[in-house]
């Protein structure tokens, strides 16, 4: 088995477990270059908040997208507008990412700006 499709078992399994919690999630996704993190709504799976390396307002406060600063970066922002939509609690969902680095990074700075875990 290779190591994407052993990734994206272990995100089924995660994403199963989170939908039978029913809480809203905050999903992580990395590629080398850039992060993205969105906030699903537990009822309707709609995305309530997103941020990434790409959106304008993380451009401008960053210097290289693809580091754990920019990671940080980007759990700050997803975290105030989680916050600004009235979502003090989610899941994390890593999708099927190590604990470590860049997905670390953006957990750490999610919840010292005030999300719950």
């Amino acid at each position: 088995m290779d190591k994407k499709l052993s990734r994206i078992r272990r995100s089924r399994r995660t994403r199963a477990k989170i939908a039978s919690l029913g809480v809203h999630r905050l999903s992580v996704h990395r590629t080398p270059r850039h992060t993205y993190a969105q906030v699903f709504s537990s009822e309707t799976g709609h995305v309530v908040a997103s941020a990434s390396t790409l959106a304008a307002d993380v451009k401008a406060l960053i210097k290289n997208s693809g580091n754990t600063d920019a990671a940080a970066t980007v759990g700050k922002i997803i975290a105030e507008k989680a916050k600004a939509a009235g979502i003090e609690s989610v899941a994390f969902d890593r999708s099927g990412f190590k604990y470590h680095g860049r997905v670390k990074a953006l957990a750490e700075a999610a919840r010292e700006n005030g999300l719950k875990f």
